[in-house]
């Protein structure tokens, strides 16, 4: 008995032991740095965690962080949802959602610069790259700086690209959710007068709200750490700031290894939340099963 005891931790012994190399030092060792200076040797206490908080640039970044989860979040979701009701009874569905999932296989840096063309932005003179500015000036308008619009267009234009990319897979998740729902519902509900709107925020919402809770988390989490785009789109120039690319600026270009310690372990604590909220939820839908 006391050998079968000690077999699932044999199993699990080298996975546990590769988390805690490669997860839980690292995240130690992370913290503790984000109480020292820029170099790692002197002990500051709070004082990065105050320039976090009060720094201009700073408060920019949670700024636009706030803005992308909300934004982000909100459209591909909601875009994931439509498309996954309304294909559905498309004829060529799978060929439709292939094209609307065709952007998950593109990595982050590539699609940052095919829409950085799209984006191109020259002076009215000069001939025009950007397809956006060229149908602009093709109609008679005037060229527009769609990554140098501060504060809001600019922001808008990198969070369409990330909505561009996403949306494929919540439609992909949802899809797989509303497929389960049981045929006989809908139909009961369509016998009994409802409308299609009815009978989508009556039977359907309603049975996919668990699958769109999970995948509101996930988009939150994922959007929380967003690089990326703003990194190879704009640097986080012309207030793009977020707080992934200002860690990184912190680490690799100013070499201030507290800093940037300390911008990681916030993104840390507001990453934290959103996990336990997902574990809870898987934990109770395994007690009903």
């Amino acid at each position: 008995m006391p050998t079968r005891r000690w077999v699932p931790w044999a199993y699990a012994g080298p996975a546990l032991l590769l988390l805690a190399f490669f997860l839980v030092y690292p995240a130690i060792d992370t913290i503790r740095l984000s109480f020292l200076d820029r170099g790692g040797d002197v002990f500051v206490g709070l004082e990065n965690y105050a320039y976090v908080f009060t720094n201009s640039t700073m408060l920019t970044a949670f700024r636009n962080n706030a803005l992308w989860v909300g934004v982000f979040t909100l459209f591909t979701v909601s875009f994931g949802l439509l498309f996954a009701v309304l294909l559905d009874r498309v004829r060529y569905e799978r060929i439709i959602k292939s094209i609307v999932f065709i952007p998950m296989a593109i990595s982050m840096v590539g699609a940052g610069t095919i829409w950085k063309f799209v984006y191109a932005y020259r002076p009215a003179s000069a001939s025009q790259i950007g397809l956006l500015n060229a149908i602009i000036v093709g109609l008679g308008g005037e060229p527009v700086g769609w990554l140098i619009e501060r504060p809001w267009v600019n922001n808008f234009c990198l969070i369409i690209v990330g909505i561009w990319m996403w949306t494929g897979f919540c439609m992909v998740v949802l899809s797989a959710a509303y497929k389960n729902i049981p045929r006989q519902l809908l139909e009961a509900a369509r016998i009994d007068g409802a409308t299609e709107w009815q009978a989508f925020w009556r039977v359907i919402f309603p049975l996919l709200r668990p699958t769109v809770a999970v995948v509101t988390t996930t988009m939150i989490v994922f959007v929380l750490k967003i690089f990326d785009i703003v990194y190879v789109m704009t640097n986080g120039n012309f207030s793009t700031e977020v707080l992934a690319n200002r860690m990184y600026k912190e680490q690799f270009s100013f070499s201030n290894y507290g800093l940037a310690s300390a911008i990681a372990v916030v993104l840390l604590i507001l990453i934290i939340p959103m996990m336990i909220v997902n574990i809870r939820r898987f934990r109770r839908q395994e007690a009903m099963r």
